[in-house]
């Protein structure tokens, strides 16, 4: 009997402690947030998905195209496409394609990029059910307004034709030195080829 009212005693305080904390909550503020018109306050730590840089001076993204992030991935996840430009300085980068359906997020290529042009994004909101939404073109997303053309240097624009020049008229002489030789290697065995028709003769 006793055991009957000791656990009635002991439930009773349960009930006590427990009304206790609703009583302490009920009043202090919701925490839940009205997705999604609410986000969650991203941290600095946060690993997102990779995104290119922007130099606040150009505009433009401060990638180098050296490839050293293509080639530290260990998932094989980068593609870094450029090109060389006439007046330009350096490769432009044309496209650089994240597979985040293979990514790790182990941040080799942040750690491999010396110039600093990729960082870890905030971004965390990418549910889909299509495979080819996870195949992200970073350039597009930095500049989603349009990819800016790079400022043409004039002199070096000027240097390069000048060179390009130069290289065509070096292999257009080198083409005739190439003519000249060959026809001077046919006039011996025509002239020996002659000879003997007349000895004969």
């Amino acid at each position: 009997m006793s055991g009957y009212f000791k656990d009635i005693i002991t439930g009773l305080k349960s009930l006590a402690v427990g009304l206790q904390i609703t009583n302490k909550e009920f009043l202090t503020k919701p925490i839940t947030l009205l997705y999604p018109h609410e986000s969650v306050k991203m941290y600095p730590r946060y690993r997102g998905h990779i995104e290119l840089v922007k130099d606040p001076e150009t505009g433009m993204n401060s990638c180098i195209c050296c490839g050293m992030c293509e080639k530290g991935c260990p998932s094989g996840s980068i593609s870094v496409k450029s090109e060389k430009r006439p007046g330009v300085k350096g490769k432009v980068l044309t496209a650089y394609i994240l597979n985040f359906t293979t990514c790790s997020l182990c941040g080799q290529c942040v750690e491999n990029c010396k110039p600093g042009a990729i960082r870890f994004s905030n971004e965390y909101n990418l549910a889909s059910t299509r495979r080819e939404d996870y195949i992200f073109n970073l350039l597009e997303k930095l500049h989603p307004e349009g990819i800016p053309e790079p400022e043409v240097d004039p002199e070096l624009l000027k240097k390069e034709l000048e060179k390009a020049e130069a290289a065509k008229k070096a292999a257009a002489a080198k083409k005739e030195a190439a003519a000249k030789q060959e026809a001077a290697k046919k006039e011996p065995a025509k002239e020996g080829g002659e000879s003997k028709a007349e000895e004969k003769s």
